[in-house]
Order: C-alpha cells, then structure tokens, then sequence
C-alpha cells in the first residue's frame, strides 16, 4: 500500500510499504481523507519526543470499513478515537483514559492515516452520518477538541468569549462555542488570511498585533471582560494577554499545546480571582459529539482549505511551516 512516512527530521515521503494483516478484534479502514494536525508538523520538524521513523503519521481522517467487526460492518463510513491508553493506571480506571499515565496515538506512537488502508482497534471506531461528506469527516477529531473542551470547563449558554489562534482548534472552539450558545465569539489573531477567514465564517475579530486587546476588550465588554478565554494559539504573546481580557472570577481554558515555557502576569489573576483551566484531547463521546454537530454545521468544512493528492505530501508540509500562505488544515486525499 501506499503511504507518506515521516522519515527524519524535515524529511517524508510516499512510499510502498506491505499491507498489514488485520489482528483480530481489529478494523482496517480504507482511508479517503486525512488531515496533518500540528502535532504532525513537530513530528516532520523532529522535535517530537516519542515520534520515531519511519512512521506512518496521521491522526486525524475519514474512510470505509473494510472488514466485518463486533460493533460496524464492512462498507460503513468511520473515523477514529485514536488514543492508545494502558486501561490499568489510576487515570484509565477512574474514567479518564484520555489522560492515561503512558497516553499514546495512532500516527504517534504507532501508524496512523496517512496511507490507502489504516488499522485500529474495533472499540476505537466511530460512525460518520450519511449527511457528512467524507473530507469533513476528516475534521471530526479537531471538532472533538473543541467539543470536550467546553464539555470539561463549565462552558454555560449565553457566555461571552474570546478565542486566540485561528488555526484549525481555534476555528474549531469558535464554531463549536456559537453551536453551544455562547453569546458573544471574538477571534485574535495575528495572520491576516486566517483572521479574514475567521470573519467570512461570521466572526467578530482582532488582530491583536495592530490593536490594542486590552482596549479592544473593554470597550466591547463595558470594561468587565469576557466571561471565558481560550487559549488556542500557544504563544508568549497570547499568555501575555489573557488575563487582560478576561473578566473578575472569569476563566481562562489553554487548549493549545505550549511547545516552550511562557510566562504570564499572575499578579492580575489573583487580582481578578481568575481561574486557569487545561485540557487535553477528548474522550470518546466527544468524538462521537464532534461527528453529529459536524453533520448539522456546514461551515466546519470551510476550514479546510487545502486538499491535496498523496503525491503532493512535501508540499502539505510547507503550507503549513510557511506564514503567509492562508493554509489551515491541509488534507490527502487518498481515495
């Protein structure tokens, strides 16, 4: 079969590798789409820890069953949960596999999407719906993100918030909190191509760049701030800013995985009697969430702005590593 592996340190490519045999109690999947996540572009770059070539990557995508199992059978439209969890530590037996003491992934620690067939564990398959085309079924994993992220944090109907980074996650948290609810969205961001996109998906923005935030706050928030932060984007001048704009006993949720240490001005948090929240991938209902709420919003599927050929992997990678180039999430399409 044909695959993109990771190969080293800026280097993949597509290559024919043997076609597994499929263990039992497992699901091979035909893959139709699959899309790089940034967790892949650590991989391509070589900085991440656990990731080791060659490597089929890949983590997030779409395809069709190809073999009968306990829970679908062959030709049903699928995506995955694809977190790896020991089922033994304290975490795994209190319900929190998610966050399981030796949490792996597909395409991480072991192959993932970015190939014609992928192979998971039967329990870790998840139903596409009819009405969701299969590229946007690629997306169901970021979705889910954004879903047990406001599902983890006290996320309330009517709450103002602001979301920094409009990348994928970003785009993701702000289309899920409007389907949520909320009631005000605003998006910060810096890279003018992703901020237009933000406001053709009908989003109020800030670049915070060239405006001042904390001015920018107080006047569209009559000086209280906003009720809940995200913290998509993962950068110093983000942790600089966030406990600027949010409001006394408000909530900052950090959803981006900090890559460097940051420093934050903790004296106004104390201040505000603020709250900081992590979190971390999903659980599998919010996958299964994330697949029912991406049939019902179509505008999940405008954040996918490149759809290349597998032929073409170097070039997805580029997109991604070079600013100015509008790309968000970047897909293969396989089938």
């Amino acid at each position: 079969m044909k695959a993109i592996q990771f190969l080293g340190a800026n280097k993949i490519g597509l290559n024919n590798v043997p076609t597994p045999e499929t263990p039992k109690g497992w699901a091979k999947i035909k893959v139709s789409y699959a899309g790089i996540c940034g967790t892949d572009l650590n991989i391509y770059a070589g900085t991440h820890p656990r990731a080791k070539a060659p490597l089929i990557m890949g983590h997030e995508f779409s395809g069709i069953l190809e073999n009968n199992t306990s829970v679908m059978k062959k030709g049903e439209r699928v995506t995955v949960y694809p977190l790896i969890s020991c089922g033994g530590c304290t975490p795994c037996k209190s319900g929190n596999a998610h966050v399981c003491n030796t949490l792996g992934l597909y395409g991480i620690d072991a192959d993932g999407g970015f190939a014609e067939y992928a192979f998971v564990p039967e329990e870790n398959l998840v139903r596409i719906p009819e009405e969701l085309p299969m590229k946007t079924g690629a997306l169901i994993e970021p979705i889910a993100v954004a879903v047990h992220t406001l599902r983890e944090t006290g996320f309330m109907p009517g709450d103002n918030t602001i979301v920094f980074g409009a990348g994928t996650i970003g785009l993701c948290t702000a289309l899920t909190l409007r389907l949520f609810g909320a009631g005000r969205v605003t998006v910060a961001e810096s890279d003018e191509a992703r901020l237009e996109l933000a406001k053709e998906l009908g989003f109020e923005t800030i670049n915070p760049v060239k405006y001042d935030i904390a001015q920018f706050t107080a006047r569209k928030t009559n000086k209280d701030g906003f009720d809940r932060v995200y913290d998509c984007a993962g950068a110093q001048s983000a942790a600089g800013a966030l406990l600027d704009v949010v409001k006394a006993r408000g909530q900052i949720v950090i959803v981006a995985s900090y890559k460097k240490p940051v420093e934050m001005p903790f004296f106004k948090g104390m201040a505000k009697e603020a709250s900081i929240n992590f979190v971390r991938v999903y659980r599998k209902k919010d996958v299964e969430i994330a697949a029912q709420i991406a049939a019902r919003e179509p505008l999940y599927s405008n954040i996918i702005t490149h759809v290349l050929p597998p032929q073409k992997a170097q070039e997805g990678f580029v997109l991604l590593s070079t600013k100015g180039t509008g790309a968000v999430k970047v897909m293969y399409k396989f089938d």
